[in-house]
């Protein structure tokens, strides 16, 4: 009889009521059989009316129903019985508990311990614990990278000079067999377990993967043929954690995605590991991918390997910081607005923001190749040039255009300069004037280049960064943050303050009609124009070959207004997002150091060009102390699509001395 009831129904059963009244386990049946029984000329109880039936008077309409049917219906003495023992009825079923944000951190944390701890060993990873990074007495600075040294018991002598190879030379010793890649790994998988302890840089060690890897590296040495798998063959790689392995998760800086997993390897990492790379890490980086530190609540704040009270930068700041610790021959970022400049010149290293649609970003969680009105790109980081060159090389030479389309069909090409070189030099923007170790090393720089043979160097005005700005701020959040503050919503997750700064309190950021679209993407392709015609404006037309010649080739200025910057206090993207709205490339490269003796005189400015001088003022000029020996980095930036001679006219400035030496530790 019950399986022919349920086969009736008039209308759906309520939700809201079993929702409501969860503790009544039968309750879908009562309802049918209040239905069932009472006469058809009687409205028919709605599922939100039902409860009422719990408790019901005595006059009630449908106990009369009951009576009535009481002699021609057995399925009443279920009905009193349901409403007799209701109070009996089971307890309240228990709720599954939902995890806090603080929950899902705590488990990003567990997860990454897990994987060093896999790395280690119990006795190393309990050894591991207990390098703290402290301060000498009287010091205002503390340097990760000093404590090297004493971790010795966690990193061999032999250890050490492995990761402190440069890539040249690493790669000689590998295809020489005078170390295996199982070695490699396993050094820089430790080095990297050392460089999360100090400056927490890192999101999780891939050590099974990363030294299955580097056993069927030196299996393929050893083989037949005894040939290297590639140009990158056993050089260990990290990668910025948005960008896909397979099976791994893709939370890009946000509590409610800690579960979203790629399903395969992005395409870029597919190229490097044929090549014949080690991918053995994975970076941190920030809430929102949107600053230039590097905080999220999923890993807290990534420091400076130099000094662990400033930051590392961001939105690569993971990258930056392993990297510079020796902890990845090359490292993987990305930049929108500087993510892998910034980073770079906080930390000393070298890093370069390609132009767009030329290394595939198939794979990683952002968005869709083709679809940002200011692309965000992917580009390496590494503490010598060659890793730059190889890198670029390694990528392009994959003709990944045949797999992504959107991608422009452009290997990467030697450049000759057999011209006099002709070099722009930008000392600040008109808006905020930099620090004074980045003016000094800016002059200092340029002094040396003029030096040189074949170099001309010349003043290079930038043009109009306050109208950069206001377009490419408009153009980062079209939807005004809307998206981005739903992530947060959805966990819980506190909006922590650059990524409030960026998002609620830049004037640009709003939901944008149609039209506002469409009109800041017109000012975005007007200001690309200026531009150019700026730039050409540095040369002569040639009316014969219908050209402009004597152009600026390579224009050097600030990475940013200052060196590494103290936590939270990124605020100013000019120097460096202008080049993204331009779809420029640039190097960031370090030209030299913070020099207190030169640099702490305090400034005695009582004009400044803007708000945003008195603050980069402010926030630099309180406690010299705090910056003393820090790197000065500046950028070359070239044409769009002329990167190779970008990197191009930063070597030759290496080669001649300008940036420092670049000495390999030797192996014994």
């Amino acid at each position: 009889m019950l399986g022919a009831l349920f086969k009736f129904q008039e209308r759906p059963v309520s939700i809201r009521t079993l929702d409501s009244y969860p503790y009544f386990t039968n309750f879908w049946i009562l309802q049918r059989v209040v239905r069932c029984i009472m006469p058809r000329t009687e409205p028919l109880f709605t599922g939100l009316e039902l409860p009422c039936c719990l408790n019901l008077p005595a006059s009630s309409p449908l106990l009369e129903s009951f009576q009535r049917a009481s002699h021609t219906s057995p399925l009443v003495s279920l009905l009193t019985f349901l409403l007799k023992d209701r109070n009996t009825m089971p307890p309240k079923r228990a709720q599954k508990k939902t995890k806090t944000w603080q929950d899902v951190a705590a488990e990003a944390g567990q997860h990454r311990e897990t994987t060093i701890h896999q790395v280690l060993g119990d006795e190393d990873f309990g050894l591991l614990q207990s390098v703290n990074i402290q301060a000498p007495e009287g010091h205002h600075r503390a340097s990760a990278a000093g404590l090297l040294p004493e971790c010795q018991h966690i990193l061999s002598a032999s250890q050490l000079q492995i990761t402190n190879l440069v890539i040249k030379d690493l790669t000689k010793l590998i295809r020489t067999g005078q170390i295996s890649a199982e070695e490699v790994a396993t050094a820089f998988l430790r080095r990297s377990a050392i460089a999360q302890q100090t400056v927490n840089c890192i999101t999780e060690l891939l050590g099974e993967r990363a030294l299955s890897r580097a056993r069927e590296l030196d299996q393929t040495r050893r083989g037949i043929s005894n040939t290297a798998k590639g140009p990158l063959h056993g050089i260990p790689i990290s990668v910025k954690s948005h960008i896909g392995i397979e099976g791994r998760r893709m939370p890009a800086g946000y509590i409610a995605w800690w579960n979203n997993t790629c399903p395969r390897d992005a395409l870029v990492v597919q190229i490097l590991e044929r090549a014949g790379a080690i991918v053995h890490a994975r970076t941190t980086e920030p809430q929102s991918m949107m600053q230039l530190e590097c905080v999220s609540n999923l890993y807290g704040p990534t420091l400076n390997p130099h000094n662990v009270s400033l930051s590392s930068g961001g939105s690569s700041g993971g990258e930056g910081a392993l990297v510079a610790m020796g902890g990845s021959s090359i490292g993987v970022g990305s930049d929108v607005g500087g993510s892998i400049r910034v980073p770079a010149a906080a930390c000393g290293i070298f890093g370069l923001k390609p132009t767009a649609f030329r290394v595939p970003t198939t794979g990683w969680s952002s968005t869709p190749p083709g679809a940002d009105p200011i692309p965000t790109v992917l580009g390496p980081i590494s503490r010598d040039l060659e890793g730059i060159e190889l890198f670029m090389e390694t990528v392009l030479a994959a003709e990944s255009w045949k797999v992504e389309p959107a991608l422009v069909p452009l290997p990467w090409r030697q450049v000759t300069l057999d011209r006099p070189i002709k070099i722009g030099i930008a000392l600040h923007d008109g808006t905020v004037l930099p620090h004074p170790p980045i003016t000094r090393t800016l002059q200092e720089l340029a002094d040396k280049i003029r030096a040189i043979p074949g170099f001309d160097v010349v003043d290079f005005p930038l043009y109009k960064v306050d109208e950069a700005w206001a377009i490419a701020s408009s153009l980062y959040f079209t939807d005004g943050g809307a998206a981005d503050l739903s992530a947060m919503a959805e966990s819980g997750e506190p909006i922590l303050p650059l990524t409030n700064w960026i998002i609620n309190q830049t004037p640009g950021v709003k939901n944008l009609s149609r039209a506002e679209l469409e009109y800041w993407l017109e000012e975005r392709e007007e200001y690309r124009l200026e531009y150019a015609a700026a730039w050409n404006s540095t040369g002569t037309w040639d009316e014969k070959e219908g050209e402009w010649v004597n152009t600026v080739d390579v224009l050097l200025c600030p990475v940013m207004p200052g060196v590494a910057t103290r936590h939270g206090t990124a605020k100013y993207w000019s120097y460096s997002a202008v080049w993204n709205l331009l779809d420029y490339p640039a190097l960031a490269f370090p030209a030299g150091r913070v020099d207190k003796d030169k640099d702490a005189v305090k400034s005695k400015r009582i004009k400044f060009m803007s708000d945003h001088d008195r603050w980069n003022k402010i926030t630099s000029e309180d406690d010299p102390d705090v910056f003393a020996d820090m790197p000065a980095g500046v950028q070359a930036v070239g044409r769009r699509f002329e990167d190779e001679k970008v990197v191009a006219v930063v070597r030759i400035l290496q080669d001649r001395g300008c940036l420092g030496s670049q000495e390999s530790t030797q192996y014994q």
